[in-house]
Formats: C-alpha cells, structure tokens, sequence
C-alpha cells in the first residue's frame, strides 16, 4: 500500500512538472508571436512613414469666390506647423486659387523663431505684390505677440478682439548658469575650444563680460531689424511711444489706439464685411501622421539620450 501511495505522489509529481513545461512553452510561443507581430507593425509602419502613405495633404477644394483662411497656431519654430515650410506653401496656395478673393490669416502665436517669423513675413509681402488685387488680412486670436506680430505687420491690416494681447516688440536670449551648483557639487567643468569664443556663454562656465556685450548687441541688431519691419508694416498707422518697442503686450483695445492693429473682427466678419466673400476655404496645409510621430519619436530618443538644446534668439 505505501509502494502504491508513493508511486502516485511521484506520478503527480511528474504530471505537475509536465503540466508546467507545457504552459511555459506555451507561454514562450505566445511572447515569441507577440514580439514578431510588434516588429512586424513597427516595420510595417515605417514603411507607410516613408512612402508618405499617411497624412498626405489634400487639395483644398473651392468652387466659386471665396475668402482663403490660413491658420498660424502656436510657437514659431522650424519643426512646428507654425514654421515657414508649412504657412508659405499655405499662402502660396491661397493666392494662386482663381476664386480667392481674399486672404484671412488666423494668429494664435506668442512668437518664436525671427528667422521663420522674418520668412513668412517676406513671402506676405511679395505675394501681395504679385496678386495685388487679393488682400491679406490678419486676425488675431487670443495672443499675436513678439514673432507672431512680425508676421501680422505684413498684413494689408490687422484685426482683434478687445481682449487679444498685442505686441511684445522685442527679443530675447534666454539661458542658464549652474557654475554656483556645480561648485557646491565638486564638479570641475572641463571645456577646451579652438578659438576664444567657441564656448559662448557656455552655461557651465563663469559669465564672460565680452561674450554678454557681444550678445546684447547682437539682440540690439535684431531687434532695430523687428522694429524697421513694423515701421514698414504699419507706417503712418503706428502711434509711436517710448514704450511701443519696450517689449510690452497690450490688449485689443490699446493695440488699436496704439496703431498696432486697425480694428475689431473675426475671420466670419472679416470675410463677410471687409472681403466680401462670406464663403470660407481652410488652405492650411495639416501635419501628416507621419510627421507627428517622428517628431514625437525624436523627442522621445532625444530624451532617453540626455539631450536639451541651450537657450537661442527668440521674438518672445
């Protein structure tokens, strides 16, 4: 009886063991199916990245005379869908459709890059040139500041709400200093250049009096080039005042006694009212699927890697 009792315990024994080898292959098999099918969708999703299959864009369909709306949202950056890459195919698209009879601009934008700003401000300016006959007008949102105002200043005229915030007509440089940390720490800051200059305004280094008279006048430089193109821009319109290129906001209200902007509207009264074609087409060129996530994935790597870019010139 007691050979029979053991030879079932060592049989369970035996099937538990069989039992659990079986569920872990299976286990296996199941992760093994499960990572292929992952590589596999990632694989097949780079494909569609790269053959532009997602997102493509899509012509703006118009019949008949209409008013032509462009939308400028966000920062000013090259790899954002207020950059110039976006807005000017935006734009040229808008002017050249025959039953355009008129542009709306839509900022929302608290400013950004002078570089892409500067870009688009150019491309407004010779369009309106070659297409005389179709306006541009620009319509504020909640915010059309520093880079964003670049922009608007090219605009035949400028319209907000009592409420928008207006202005902001200067430039900044904007870093950080961890020497003060860094000797608290016991960290020695290593940095050999060829040049003198080729660690400027490092952030882990002593502030050089030179380098920081040198960025000031550069600053100063962009900023006298913002003020010349909102003298351009706005010509006698501008009211000006010892605090119209200080660097600060005001609201709609002001903006328009200031001569900063020409009055009160929307895109719907703009169309209707001043352009006279009540009938509106979206020609703003859209961010593919693919894009946004490279762009995404490329934050993410950058991120995982350490990476953060130093401070640069900024209209905000």
């Amino acid at each position: 009886m007691s050979d029979q009792n053991n030879n079932n315990w060592e049989r369970g024994v035996l099937e538990k063991l069989a039992m659990s080898a079986v569920q872990e292959q299976r286990r296996a098999r199941h992760w093994g199916i499960f990572f292929k099918a992952l590589t596999f969708g990632y694989l097949f999703l780079v494909l569609f990245i790269i053959m532009g299959w997602f997102g493509e864009k899509e012509p703006a369909l118009s019949t008949g005379k209409h008013t032509a709306l462009i939308d400028m949202q966000g920062v000013i950056a090259p790899d954002s869908a207020a950059s110039a890459d976006f807005l000017i195919p935006s734009l040229q698209d808008a002017f050249e459709d025959k039953g355009t009879q008129g542009v709306i601009l839509r900022i929302n934008s608290p400013g950004g890059s002078p570089v892409q700003a500067g870009q688009i401000n150019d491309e407004i300016r010779r369009l309106r040139a070659k297409y005389p006959q179709i306006p541009l007008h620009v319509v504020v949102e909640d915010i059309c500041a520093s880079g964003g105002y670049y922009v608007a200043v090219a605009a035949d005229k400028i319209f907000v709400d009592k409420a928008s915030l207006i202005g902001s007509i200067g430039v900044l440089m904007d870093g950080f200093g961890f020497t003060g940390t860094m000797e608290k720490m016991g960290v020695e800051r290593r940095l050999l250049t060829a040049g003198e200059n080729k660690g400027f305004l490092d952030p882990f280094s002593p502030a050089d009096p030179k380098q920081q008279a040198y960025a000031k006048q550069m600053l100063a430089e962009i900023h006298q080039q913002f003020i010349d193109v909102v003298k351009q821009g706005r010509g006698k319109r501008l009211k000006e005042t010892p605090d119209t290129f200080s660097g600060l906001v005001w609201n709609g209200q002001r903006g328009v006694e200031m001569g900063l902007a020409d009055g009160y509207g929307s895109v719907e009264s703009v169309a209707r009212d001043v352009i006279k074609a009540e009938k509106i087409v979206n020609f703003t060129m859209k961010e593919s699927f693919g894009e946004r996530l490279a762009k995404r994935f490329g934050a993410g790597v950058a991120s995982a890697l350490g990476y953060s870019a130093q401070g640069g010139v900024s209209l905000r």
